[in-house]
């Protein structure tokens, strides 16, 4: 389980240090891709063919779909940690989501996700707004995929 909140610098050369924390949980490779609300994602091997199989299940006629797998799929990237823990992000995964220098790594249950970081203390201050609100609304939702 990926968990926390770390402030680290993109290098020069376009590399980051993973925390030490998440570095044993992604084990030797893992996938970086674009995320969801201008963020990149980290997803372990594992995770990422689960989620995989669930791309090979949405319907191929559904334009949607195809969309999706192919925003989530076609600049996905193999990577591996360097001997100082970083790894190193592509120009055409850390442009769009404007990644420069600053960033915040974030543990999000399943996965990782780097985001630059004002654009991290946007959208972080405006779910804090709402926090409560949405905590009532997906109660129910919770409650009914509770697994004892």
């Amino acid at each position: 389980m990926f968990i926390g909140e770390y402030s680290h610098n993109l290098d020069t050369k376009g590399r980051i240090v993973i925390p030490n924390k998440f570095r044993e949980e992604l084990q030797e490779t893992f996938i970086l891709t674009r995320g969801l609300d201008g963020c990149l994602t980290i997803y372990s091997n594992e995770q990422w063919q689960t989620i995989f199989r669930k791309l090979s299940n949405l319907p191929s006629t559904k334009k949607a779909a195809r969309q999706y797998i192919h925003m989530l799929t076609s600049r996905a990237c193999e990577c591996s940690l360097d001997k100082q823990g970083r790894i190193q992000i592509p120009a055409y995964l850390s442009d769009p989501v404007n990644i420069k220098k600053e960033c915040v790594v974030v543990g999000v249950n399943d996965h990782i996700e780097i985001w630059d970081k004002d654009t991290w203390n946007a959208y972080y201050e405006e779910a804090s707004e709402s926090y409560e609100e949405i905590a009532e609304e997906l109660t129910d939702f919770l409650t009914a995929h509770e697994t004892l």
